[in-house]
């Protein structure tokens, strides 16, 4: 939700790719399964089969949090960390894989090549993030699909997993000083997150209507750059 806009911006940049987005708060992936007919948060003109055959994409990208019960009804009975969660996990990703194959292929289409962004530190559950990460990673290779590690860029290096508030500014945000938050001789720091949010990386307060990020947020641009160097790599090859 709050990175689409900058995804937008970075895959049009590269003149292969132009987004269409269809991002809905607090989902996860059986929000967008045709296959499900309980209460969902996505409406069915934006469930994954269906934008497959009215967008006709080359590339599906796929980036879930991790939400539960709490935040979704299709996740009802799933806890944080159990068994059931994870198996619920691994089960709809491969659902979603099956659905977004088979509607290409009622169409007519290639079959879209699908990439699997993974998610950054967790500073409340930094082992569920691992795992649901290592699910979609998994997925990825069982299909012959793509998994963007972007988490990677939200965390310190040599400790993937480790939450921060702050990292050393990389040479993209020390090229262009507007990203590097706080500059200094020799590099500088930019912030991923404000004081008063964990959770988010858009540096703007949250609103109850959920929106793209409207400042200039490093963390979602680093995520956002690194979405787009595996999608437009991917094109690259793929047209020669």
């Amino acid at each position: 939700m709050e990175s689409q806009d900058v995804l937008a911006e970075r895959l049009a940049a590269t003149g292969r790719a132009t987004l269409h987005a269809a991002p809905h708060s607090g989902t996860t992936l059986c929000d967008y399964l045709t296959s499900w007919r309980g209460k969902s948060l996505v409406p069915a003109r934006d469930k994954a089969a269906t934008l497959v055959r009215t967008v006709r994409p080359r590339v599906v990208i796929l980036q879930f949090w991790g939400n539960a019960w709490g935040y979704t009804p299709c996740m009802a009975g799933a806890t944080y960390g159990t068994a059931g969660y994870y198996q619920r996990y691994a089960a709809d990703a491969r659902a979603l894989t099956e659905e977004i194959t088979a509607a290409a292929r009622d169409a007519g289409l290639a079959r879209p090549k699908i990439v699997w962004a993974s998610q950054g530190p967790d500073a409340f559950h930094p082992d569920r993030i691992r795992r649901v990460n290592a699910l979609y990673a998994d997925r990825a290779a069982a299909a012959g699909d793509l998994y963007a590690d972007a988490g990677r860029t939200l965390g310190p290096a040599g400790d993937r997993y480790r939450w921060t508030r702050q990292l050393p500014c990389d040479a993209y945000e020390r090229a262009h000083p507007a990203y590097c938050t706080h500059p200094a001789p020799g590099g500088g720091t930019t912030d991923l997150h404000r004081t008063d949010d964990a959770l988010h990386f858009c540096l703007a307060p949250t609103t109850t209507t959920p929106r793209p990020c409207p400042v200039r947020s490093p963390g979602i641009d680093r995520f956002a750059r690194a979405v787009t160097a595996t999608v437009d790599g991917w094109l690259r090859g793929a047209t020669g």
